[in-house]
């Protein structure tokens, strides 16, 4: 009989090294939160000199990468700052887990793995790792430079229809199989002095356990280069990507197995239990899904962070154009279904403070200022070149003409220049949430949904969220906390901890079955619908943005 319940001082740990940070989150055996800390890369870090945590590479279009070593260094720094903290005793971790942005890449230098086993624990890790990879910078899911191995990645293996039939995705610039084939083609000498190649997920996992870490099976489908029916790698997207990049890549794994034991390093430095075990690490989007436990069709999840991201559950995949298919993280069964937007609170933040004297108070006075449909003023804002739609860095403002909200007969556009600051607010958010809706509905997602669960730091902004019970005609609800990924990944820490212990998978909804609201992943209830006729007034103007963007994209798109 299966024994589904954790031992009672047990502690589960979870990190999330994200774009701009390094999050980690401590939970106990109730699945509550003990203590959680965060280091922020540009303030804390500042010797990388980062801004937003990357680094925009102005002699090639579209080139983003961030700094290896940094997300090293951050480790060493929460580590020590855990332990500072006295809040928890780390020989009671029973299990660790990570989540890591998604599709970005670490090439460790050959004869690193030596470098991994043989960890002095009586100095910090990135006095370790000076050493230990191929290229210092790490392309990461802000890059936009690998238009042409996108382009050829799909052609090698019949379209990007069939890419997507294969993968779960068509080609994308930010994916990793594109990236690794732009180093292996411009730079080989990197390419070729590399032995392993790791997502940010698997990185964080083979540092804790001291050797290289699988990849796991839902951030692997970030990669085009995965069949996500069989979840093994594609050979034929292998040859089309670069060669002998199967012996680079190693091995896939579930995403609730185990990795590894804590490495001797840790158990030294930080008196962690050297039984203490690592669950497979995976990214940021599918950690946030268990995090906020969507398991029901018909739900979704609306991450506003760096990237924006809409997500959900299915039962099958269906190919498609845009968006992408992943294996749900937390049940083998599943699909997880994703929307990704790169022009996310970077973008509202640089409207902010262009237009609201960079005051989240005034930013929100306006967008309240401004009446809901904006009197039928659209925006497309674009700070960095744009996933979906795929448009370059710009920013496009219209007015409609005869518009009265029911109706496009009679309805034409107009360009302008610029609008005043209320509209300007009003048009930047209900264009991210009208375009989410239109490309939500094409993909099939559920349209209403039967509710919206909000996460990221945008999520505590309540005039937004009001914005998207509007839009979208559903209730939204948020959770305790805004950072989903590393509470997903402690969830996911103590779900894989329980499956090894029961000796193969067991529904993760066991962990929290009858007793959600008095754990830290319960949610309440922030926006409701309050008027019907409105939401169906959205449903006519998102019909005449996608109609816009779809003239964007056949005169800019990439």
């Amino acid at each position: 009989m299966e024994d589904l319940c954790l031992p009672k001082d047990a502690l589960f740990l979870g990190f999330d090294s994200s774009t701009q940070s390094l999050k980690a989150t401590v939970l106990d055996s109730n699945l509550c939160i003990l203590t959680s800390e965060i280091v922020n890369f540009d303030s804390e870090l500042p010797h990388y000199k980062t801004k937003d945590g990357v680094y925009r590479d102005s002699s090639i279009n579209g080139r983003i990468v961030s700094p290896t070593l940094m997300w090293v260094e951050a480790l060493d720094l929460i580590l020590q700052r855990l332990q500072d903290s006295k809040k928890f005793d780390f020989n009671k971790l029973a299990a660790i887990s990570g989540s890591g942005q998604q599709h970005g890449s670490v090439y460790w230098k050959k004869g690193s793995s030596n470098i991994l086993s043989s960890l002095d624990p009586k100095k910090p890790l990135v006095d370790q790792f000076g050493q230990a990879f191929s290229t210092r910078e790490s392309p990461i899911w802000m890059d936009s430079s690998t238009t042409e191995q996108c382009r050829a990645i799909e052609n090698a293996v019949g379209g990007p229809l069939e890419l997507s039939k294969l993968t779960g995705s068509r080609a994308y610039e930010r994916f990793t199989g594109p990236q690794i084939k732009r180093i292996f083609e411009t730079q080989p000498e990197v390419y070729n002095d590399t032995e392993r190649i790791s997502l940010v997920s698997s990185f964080v996992a083979s540092v804790l356990i001291g050797k290289y870490a699988c990849i796991d099976h839902t951030d692997g489908s970030g990669m085009n280069l995965m069949d996500i029916k069989e979840r093994v790698w594609s050979k034929q997207v292998l040859k089309a990507t670069a060669p002998d990049l199967e012996e680079k890549l190693g091995t896939l794994a579930p995403a609730h197995a185990v990795a590894g034991l804590i490495a001797p390093y840790f158990v030294q430095r930080y008196q962690f239990n050297k039984e203490c075990l690592v669950i497979q690490c995976s990214g940021d989007n599918p950690n946030s899904l268990a995090g906020l436990t969507i398991n029901t069709p018909g739900d979704l999840a609306i991450s506003l962070g760096t990237s924006d991201t809409v997500f959900g559950i299915t039962m099958e995949h269906k190919p498609s154009l845009e968006g992408h298919v992943l294996p749900n993280p937390v049940d083998p069964e599943s699909y997880m279904v994703m929307l990704c937007y790169k022009n996310g609170s970077l973008t509202r933040e640089d409207i902010r403070d262009r237009c609201a004297d960079k005051s989240w108070d005034v930013f929100n006075q306006y967008l309240k200022q401004a009446p809901a449909l904006n009197g039928g003023k659209l925006g497309f804002y674009y700070k960095d070149h744009e996933i979906l739609p795929p448009l370059p860095i710009g920013y496009h403002r219209y007015t409609l003409e005869n518009y009265k909200g029911d109706t496009l007969d009679g309805v034409t556009e107009h360009e302008v220049k610029e609008f005043d600051p209320p509209s300007e607010i009003r048009a930047l958010i209900e264009g991210q949430f009208l375009s989410m809706r239109g490309h939500a509905e094409r993909f099939g997602m559920p349209s209403p949904p039967k509710r919206i669960i909000a996460t990221g730091g945008a999520s505590a902004n309540h005039s937004i969220l009001t914005s998207i019970a509007s839009i979208f005609g559903c209730n939204v609800y948020t959770v305790q906390r805004p950072d989903s990924a590393s509470l997903g990944a402690a969830l996911r820490a103590a779900h894989g901890w329980l499956c090894n212990r029961n000796g193969g998978f067991v529904p993760i909804s066991c962990l929290y079955k009858d007793r959600l609201e008095n754990t830290a992943f319960g949610s309440k209830l922030v926006a409701t619908v309050e008027d019907d006729k409105l939401v169906a007034k959205y449903g006519v103007l998102v019909k005449k943005r996608m109609e816009i963007e779809k003239q964007l994209v056949q005169k800019l798109g990439r």
